[in-house]
């Protein structure tokens, strides 16, 4: 019972950090390498099980406080996460994919969304570039637009609606 103590206890501060750094990734627009949102809610609500398992540790008062500790944050994000997803699923508005593009080498994959929040906001292009895994990078908005025109100059500059951009520095991965 020793070791579910310890393991829900950095679970749970493992949870805290991939939050954070996903707000930190969405804020800076940097490569997300976070899990989607309903994965981080298992993991957490995994460490909330655990957490109350750990509660048979009777050790010495620092189990006891970590369990303690465990069960309280854990609730907590799951709460907030709960929270989160049903938030973004209610009101993020339409994301539709338009096309997927992939550069003439076969390096980089683009996929184009149209996007539209509604009353809430307005439409627009979305440009995400894949990178492994789930991992994804917004590279291009557009507002107010709802045709995308994709042409490739060479093996790392696209030409978007006009707009042209250099893929070999802004998709580094980190």
């Amino acid at each position: 019972m020793k070791k579910y103590n310890l393991i829900a206890f950095f679970l749970m501060i493992f949870c805290y950090l991939i939050v954070a750094y996903s707000i930190y990734s969405l804020a800076n627009n940097t490569w997300l390498i976070a899990p989607p949102n309903y994965v981080i809610l298992l993991l957490s609500i995994l460490t909330f099980i655990i957490g109350v398992m750990g509660f048979k540790d009777v050790s010495s008062w620092h189990a006891k406080v970590r369990s303690w500790l465990t069960t309280i944050f854990s609730s907590l994000l799951v709460v907030l996460l709960f929270i989160t997803l049903a938030f973004t699923s209610m009101f993020s508005g339409a994301k539709e994919l338009i096309t997927t593009v992939n550069s003439p080498d076969g390096y980089y994959t683009i996929d184009f969304f149209y996007t539209d929040a509604g009353a809430m906001g307005t439409f627009g292009i979305l440009g995400e570039l894949n990178g492994p895994l789930w991992f994804k990078k917004r590279i291009y908005t557009e507002r107010r637009v709802d045709q995308v025109e994709v042409e490739w100059e060479n093996n790392h500059t696209i030409l978007i609606n006009d707009n042209t951009l250099d893929l070999s520095e802004s998709a580094k991965f980190p």
